[in-house]
């Protein structure tokens, strides 16, 4: 078992200096990359473009942890892309290639037994063939049509084993061929948000108010000639703290919530004799169903507001609350 090492001046010295030495080699390692993005790089981009079918992401060890972020970020980028791990490649995987696929191999040395084994199949189904690779004079490198150079000076590793720097230029390196291709290909936040449904952006940009507004048959409403003890009884049967009150057209006339009630009272008034239509907000703010729900919640923040009446066709469709959308994720 290992001894704690003391906590002394001289040992935090050196764990901070290790740290910042990794940091600048590694920058210095992403920052050479920028020379490489060339002819060569160009070519990669037309070539992934132009699939017809979808990037195949091989890769092993180190590298491929790489292939398979890198197949995810294709992937969600509006690229269709998936990871192979090599050693799986061989032993059956190869079935997934297609003849309209193209292929990223990320291996560092070039000389990978697991990845060398498929580039005849590969080949033989006449697939593009693009390497991440170090080594410009290696086998794999030789046998693809690119070779995307993500050579380094040195590991952040102090012993030079552990991939470090190679392995941070190789991710650097495909994320900037991912990123390209979502450019050209003028990939939007809506399309990012289709490829992310369950993530914060995706509810934004997805969710809309008809997916969260409450059932038009549970909604709060009064005629407003109904009077406010009426009025009281539908906000405390629906529980929404609201209702919104509509004319013979079922035409939204205005709304009167738990605050216009406190308001009410401190004027004295007596409930019994009161019309809901005298002491209702008049021209309340209101949203649609095909509203974006993120929308609606911008509109009751700044109005400071918890529930918003949705229209259709003037009419009174529902009412959206910002529990609904705090629910949902929206805020």
């Amino acid at each position: 078992m290992h001894s704690k090492p003391k906590d002394t001046p001289d040992t935090t010295d050196s764990l901070l200096n290790l740290g910042r030495s990794v940091i600048q080699i590694e920058t210095a390692a992403v920052a050479a990359l920028e020379a490489r993005i060339d002819d060569q790089f160009a070519l990669a981009c037309q070539l992934l473009l132009g699939c017809e079918g979808r990037i195949v992401v091989c890769g092993i060890g180190k590298s491929g942890h790489v292939g398979a972020k890198l197949a995810a970020t294709f992937a969600s980028t509006g690229s269709p892309a998936f990871f192979v791990h090599a050693a799986e490649a061989s032993h059956g995987d190869l079935g997934m290639f297609k003849s309209n696929d193209v292929v990223i191999a990320i291996s560092y040395s070039g000389n990978s037994g697991e990845l060398l084994t498929l580039v005849p199949g590969i080949k033989r189904l006449g697939i593009p063939l693009i390497s991440l690779c170090g080594e410009p004079a290696s086998p794999l490198a030789k046998a693809s049509d690119v070779l995307l150079n993500t050579r380094v000076e040195r590991e952040a590793c102090p012993l030079g084993l552990a991939p470090t720097s190679s392995t941070t230029a190789s991710m650097v390196l495909g994320d900037a061929l991912a990123v390209a291709l979502l450019g050209i290909r003028g990939f939007t936040e809506e399309d990012f948000a289709r490829s992310h449904p369950g993530g914060r952006l995706g509810r934004r940009l997805l969710l809309h108010v008809r997916d969260v507004m409450v059932a038009t048959a549970d909604c709060p409403r009064c005629h407003h000639s109904a009077t406010l003890t009426e009025a009281l009884v539908e906000i405390s049967s629906k529980g929404l703290g609201m209702v919104a009150v509509v004319n013979d057209e079922e035409e939204l006339c205005g709304i009167f919530t738990d605050g216009d009630l406190r308001r009410t009272f401190a004027t004295g008034i007596d409930i019994r004799d009161v019309r809901i239509e005298s002491v209702m907000t008049l021209n309340p703010a209101t949203t649609t169903r095909d509203a974006l729900a993120v929308n609606a919640v911008s509109v009751m923040q700044e109005l400071k507001i918890t529930s918003l009446p949705v229209i259709a066709n003037k009419k009174l469709d529902s009412v959206v609350t910002m529990h609904a959308l705090l629910a949902a994720g929206v805020v």
